[in-house]
């Protein structure tokens, strides 16, 4: 019962024009006031910010916020991955010869994830990493490795929340939900980046169109928070073991490294 009120809900407000609202107000000058409130609620380090605070004329434009240039360390390594994002290492674990990972005790298809055998099949018995964004973090996307861009491609029409509830109650949310899929050539295998769009605003903007992917670089932004998926052939890529999972981590850092 609890499940089935927590979707009728969601399918309520989650629509075209409640998305529309909601975009149009945080990227209006009105949103302005509500920034100070947005770094009081979620405790903001500010010393890291490139800009003022009054620098920032709309709630969306802080909230896609760039860092100063020495705020976050890329731990650099040919056979190293980092964090592509901040936010909670939620889930790491093997993919399953059926195509499927398990997330917070839920089973979830790849091969939907992905939208086709052809492109889902190079990830049988690999190793996934789920990261997880709240309104709190850093917004944007940088490049876990050095690699070539080999396909590029989106998925879905809307959008869930991809919180602990959503993730519980949700109707496969990270499968199902608006996805861009970025697949990398490393020197050492194929690695899938699946960005997956959060509730009202499905939105993943590229800033690097290159055909290259450098480790760390910037690539991309969420417009609100969401959840990046990272996807590695077997065989190919172990996480730190060192680490308990899950565990907050920032962007750089150091997650794994690929098998020679």
């Amino acid at each position: 019962m609890k499940q089935s009120i927590y979707r009728l809900c969601i399918e309520l407000t989650n629509k075209k024009w409640s998305s529309f609202v909601l975009r149009k107000f945080v990227q209006s000058r009105l949103s302005k006031p509500f920034i100070p409130g947005f770094i009081r609620t979620y405790k903001i380090d500010t010393d890291e910010l490139q800009d003022e605070i009054g620098e920032y004329p709309t709630l969306h434009d802080f909230f896609i916020r760039q860092l100063k240039e020495d705020a976050r360390i890329i731990q650099f390594g040919e056979n190293d991955a980092v964090s592509p994002v901040d936010g909670l290492l939620a889930e790491t674990g093997p993919i399953s010869d059926e195509l499927e990972i398990m997330v917070k005790g839920k089973a979830y298809s790849v091969l939907e994830m992905l939208g086709a055998d052809d492109k889902a099949s190079s990830y049988i018995g690999g190793r996934f990493g789920v990261f997880y964004l709240s309104p709190s973090n850093y917004h944007r996307i940088h490049s876990p490795v050095d690699g070539t861009v080999l396909n590029r491609w989106s998925l879905g029409r809307h959008s869930y929340p991809v919180n602990d509830s959503g993730l519980l109650y949700g109707n496969a949310v990270l499968a199902k939900n608006y996805r861009e899929i970025t697949e990398l050539q490393h020197r050492q295998g194929k690695v899938a980046v699946v960005k997956v769009g959060a509730m009202f605003v499905n939105s993943v903007e590229y800033v690097n169109e290159s055909d290259i992917w450098r480790q760390g670089e910037e690539v991309a932004y969420f417009t609100f928070g969401s959840t990046v998926i990272l996807l590695f052939e077997k065989d190919k890529f172990q996480f730190l073991g060192s680490k308990s999972v899950p565990r907050e981590v920032k962007m750089g850092e150091k997650i794994g490294n690929f098998i020679e």
